[in-house]
Order: structure tokens, then sequence, then C-alpha cells
């Protein structure tokens, strides 16, 4: 059976953060500056993003689950009565808690729906690609007859200044070990809040460009590697996780490096493009048998401009070339909101009028947890 997203909604909380206002808004770390705010600025490119944050008091304006809650609203205002909707697959990698799942607190927010299934799919930032594949795999399946798919990102919350009190030591040896400085500060330049809501039924509706959806794939290379971005552990000398619950002086870690979210940089940018090119964009399209020819638009999800050279030139290593004209991204104007991004990409170029019948669109999720990368492929109609 064919299915199709009829509609996407995103949401940006609050007014955009400028470069120069992001220290603001998030907090010093021990009332110093970063020392690694402006170099990672400057290979990322971004210039704008949104928190759901209050820049007087430092309070968050909405909870995780508020954000989709209004993805969701706006989009069934518009397009459906949320008392039609029968599924709801919720993804993020930023849960306002541990339990309960964060797709029943979405539903409670909901207070005006009704009782109907709901998911949570958990990750980083392929959480929003699993949640729209389960909805997709049930309508396609028949179990329902359609399923809202959302993505989101809270993480302004674990960017503050007061989570990286204990990473300060990190941070001030930067000068003699640069990466253990930017695997403490590195993402908190990097990361910002946002949510979007898709809207997947079995038939298009007429007067509006739907996206049908051909296919949905996703490789994971955790066998092959060690971990390379994490929160709620610590990286041991072997490249294993301790968990947050088996550090032996839990209160310590909680109160200094266990939670903030980690990237270990180097390892980043050795691997990744392998993952996504050579590993999974390589297979994915002879699986398929995709040729660049076929893509009207490629939307890469990537974490900064500086990865969109290197992503460039090895796609054209690997015999898959896709000019700089059909690539569509808005990472520095909404910035990287992880598992959300790609979502509130789509929902740009759907109302950009840049889209006609018959043009396709291919989509690149990398996920630099422990190394797996989506792909997503439609047709407009």
């Amino acid at each position: 059976m064919d299915v199709f997203i009829t509609d996407i909604a995103a949401f940006l909380p609050n007014q955009p953060v400028t470069n120069d206002e992001m220290e603001q808004v998030l907090g010093m770390v021990d009332a110093l500056p970063s020392r690694t705010r402006k170099i990672i600025l400057r290979n990322n490119g971004i210039q704008l993003r949104y928190y759901a944050s209050d820049p007087a008091t430092g309070k968050s304006t909405h909870t995780n689950a508020e954000l989709v809650a209004t993805a969701v609203r706006s989009l069934c205002k518009r397009t459906i009565p949320y008392s039609k909707i029968e599924l709801l697959s919720c993804g993020t990698s930023t849960p306002d808690q541990i339990l309960p799942g964060h797709g029943v607190m979405v539903h409670g927010e909901l207070t005006e729906g009704k009782p109907m299934e709901v998911v949570t799919t958990s990750g980083i930032c392929l959480a929003g690609v699993s949640a729209l594949k389960y909805v997709v795999m049930a309508v396609a399946s028949g179990s329902c007859n359609n399923g809202i798919a959302t993505s989101s990102e809270l993480v302004s919350s674990f960017l503050k200044g007061k989570m990286f009190a204990g990473c300060r030591q990190l941070e001030q040896d930067l000068e003699h070990q640069p990466h253990l400085g930017f695997q403490a500060d590195f993402l908190r330049w990097m990361l910002s809040d946002g949510a979007a809501a898709c809207l997947v039924e079995p038939q298009p509706r007429d007067g509006r460009l739907n996206l049908k959806v051909e296919w949905i794939d996703m490789l994971s290379q955790a066998h092959r590697f060690e971990p390379c971005m994490y929160a709620g552990a610590r990286k041991q000398a072997d490249g294993s996780l301790q968990g947050w619950r088996e550090c032996s002086d839990l209160l310590h870690a909680v109160q200094t490096d266990v939670f903030p979210i980690k990237q270990d940089a180097k390892l980043l940018n050795t691997t990744i493009l392998d993952v996504i090119i050579n590993d999974t964009l390589i297979p994915l399209s002879t699986k398929h048998g995709l040729t660049p020819d076929e893509v009207t638009w490629f939307l890469p999800h990537y974490s900064s401009e500086y990865f969109r050279d290197k992503v460039f030139q090895r796609m054209q290593e690997q015999g898959f070339p896709i000019p700089y004209e059909r690539w569509f991204t808005n990472l520095t104007s909404k910035g990287n909101t992880g598992s959300a991004s790609i979502f509130i990409m789509l929902e740009e170029l759907l109302q950009s009028g840049r889209l006609n019948q018959g043009d396709t669109i291919l989509c690149m999720v990398p996920e630099s947890g422990r190394f797996s990368c989506g792909y997503m492929y439609f047709t407009v109609v």
C-alpha cells in the first residue's frame, strides 16, 4: 500500500538567538566565558537558533512534550481534527524524564484527544526517523488509517552553564589537550531546540503537495565502533561507557561531568564520512537502484557547515555526485535541532514554493552516538 506524508508542522520556540547572544541565554560556566565558542561557531556556520529558555531567568519556557504538542496542534488545526488521529509516534533524544516514555507525555499534553496507540522511539538524530518509519509501516500494513510522527529536542536544558561546572578543568586543559576541551564544550555551541510533526495517511490530499514515501532505511555500525556522542555516562579508557548508575560516587558524578552531552570530535571527524557515504548511502542506493540523476533535492542533516564540502567530495568519490544547487538545508538559520532537524528542513522546503509534482527528495540523517545513518526517499505528488 502506498503511504504519504500529507502535511508537516514545525515549531521553534521563542525568538531566534544570535551567536553573540548564546552565552547570555545558556549562561557561563563558573562565570567565565567559553574559550572554544568562537572556534566552534566559526566552523559550524550557524547564525541563528532557538532555545526554549528565558534569557532573563534561565528557566525553560517549554517542556519537550509541550514543544511537540504545539506542533501537533498546529498540524491538526489546518489539516485534520485531532479526534480522528489513530496513532501517535514520538521520537527524541532529550525526553523530559527517564520515565514515563516521551510519547505518553506528549499524549498527556493533548488533553483534547482520545485513547490511541502511542509509541516512543529513542536514540539521537535517528529517533525521529524511527518514529516516522513506525507510522509508515503501521499505515502501510492497514493496522491504522493515519498517524502522526513527531520529532523534537529540548537540548538547551543540557547546555546551560550550571550543567558544565564540573567540566571546567577539562576546558582549562584545552591548550595542551584540545580534544578534552572540545568534548566538554563542543556541543554547547552546536545544538538547539525545536519540534516537528508529520501527518501520515494512505491517500494524498487534494489541492496541496504531498510526499509519497518510497523507502526509509537505517543502518547501524555499532558493532564496529565505540561510542562517540553520549550523556549520562563516562567514557572509559577502553572506549566503553560506564552508565551513571554504576558511578562509585553517584552524587559527585551528577554534580560534575556525567550528565552533560559530550562528543568525541576526533573520532567523529575520522569516522563519520565512511559511515554515512561508503557504508550506508552506497549500499542503500544499490539496494533500491537509485542513481544521483533521480534525486531532485538532497537534504543532508549535518551538525556543522564544516562537513558540507567533505560530504560533497566523498559523494563524488563514491560515484554518487549531487551538485550543490540540488541541496537544501536550513542549518544556518534554524540551527541543529538533532532528530527534529530533517523534518524542520522538510517543512520549510514543502512550504517554499520550490517543489513541483514529480520531484524526488533524498534525506540523509547521520547519528554519531555509535555511528548509524538513515536515508529517506520521497516523491512529490
